[in-house]
């Protein structure tokens, strides 16, 4: 699979990794041997990627990578966790003993001495530009608890302050064919600061997979259930913030627009990737098939028509109401 440079953290990675929020919860019940085969499948498929929280199942996500990776030692794998939201979402509480704590447990989770990428995890707003903050971070490097910081952030906003401080090595942002706005600004300001794009949200919570209908259901514990209004956190991470009846009509005419040969998944995917200043694309997978299939849209080929598809579909179904938000 083609790797790109992630960023200031000067390490090559895949252009498809594997999100790991759905190996801790959330997303409904995941057996832990499932959630190891999953992991096994996409390194086998040449990711080489992972991204996860230390909030994912309270840990359950970081220690299935950390005993995978001590059990698979030949794997040259680049691991991205987050931290920031163990406690109440406070400015304040963006400090460097909290983080000293975060970063000791993370790394007792993923069984490494170095975290190779911490993102702070959707903070506040006013978190991204306190440069006391940025401080705490570089402390963390020097002592070398951590080898890169980056972040993690709803909003474009967020994401173009976050660039502008040297240390950032990454900014993780929701970017799909239901959320166009980073296009605008945040991709060529990080391509001109040398920082790293990891794409989230790639398939607006699985609607752009084309399996759901008006009739799906899904899990109690699901945030796809509990979450649609965001009364749980950010709305924007539960289907991209779009109307799911509204979602379920763009993806019909995003179908469409998919070549034969590939999956609808497969074709939201490669359309991301295929954006200049976007270095990994982050799809979660709940079983092997999954994980396959995702990998492989690394080497599907998508054309002008395409794109022009999909921003014509953004702007017909979502732009009045998406683009104003995030």
């Amino acid at each position: 699979m083609e790797q790109r440079t992630l960023g200031k953290t000067g390490r090559d990675v895949s252009v498809v990794g594997l999100g790991t929020w759905q190996l801790g919860a959330d997303w409904g019940n995941v057996d832990p041997e499932q959630a190891r085969a999953v992991l096994a499948a996409s390194a086998e498929a040449g990711v080489t990627f992972f991204d996860t929280a230390d909030v994912y199942g309270d840990g359950r996500s970081e220690q299935a990578i950390g005993a995978f990776l001590a059990d698979n030692p030949g794997l040259d794998i680049t691991v991205a966790t987050k931290m920031g939201r163990r406690l109440e979402q406070q400015p304040e509480n963006y400090n460097l003993a909290n983080f000293r704590e975060w970063v000791d447990r993370s790394r007792r989770n993923l069984r490494t001495d170095s975290l190779d990428l911490v993102q702070l995890h959707c903070p506040p707003t006013a978190v991204y530009s306190n440069a006391e903050v940025y401080d705490a971070l570089d402390t963390l490097v020097s002592e070398g608890a951590i080898k890169n910081y980056g972040v993690s952030v709803e909003r474009t906003d967020e994401a173009l302050e976050a660039i502008r401080h040297e240390g950032t090595a990454s900014v993780q942002i929701i970017l799909n064919a239901f959320r166009l706005k980073p296009l605008d600004e945040v991709l060529p300001a990080a391509k001109a600061a040398g920082v790293g794009i990891i794409a989230r949200v790639p398939l607006a919570s699985g609607l752009l997979s084309g399996k759901y209908t008006k009739g799906t259901s899904f899990a109690d514990d699901d945030h796809r259930n509990f979450n649609r209004s965001g009364d749980s956190f950010d709305v924007g991470e539960t289907f991209s913030g779009v109307d799911y009846a509204l979602g379920l009509k763009a993806v019909a005419e995003f179908e469409q627009l998919v070549p034969e040969g590939a999956s609808t998944a497969q074709a939201a995917i490669a359309w991301i990737v295929a954006q200049e200043g976007v270095t990994s694309v982050i799809p979660g997978a709940r079983n092997v098939e999954q994980a396959r299939s995702n990998a492989a849209a690394a080497g599907v080929a998508l054309g002008e028509e395409f794109d022009d598809g999909v921003r014509w579909i953004y702007d017909h179904y979502f732009r009045e109401a998406i683009h104003p938000r995030w």
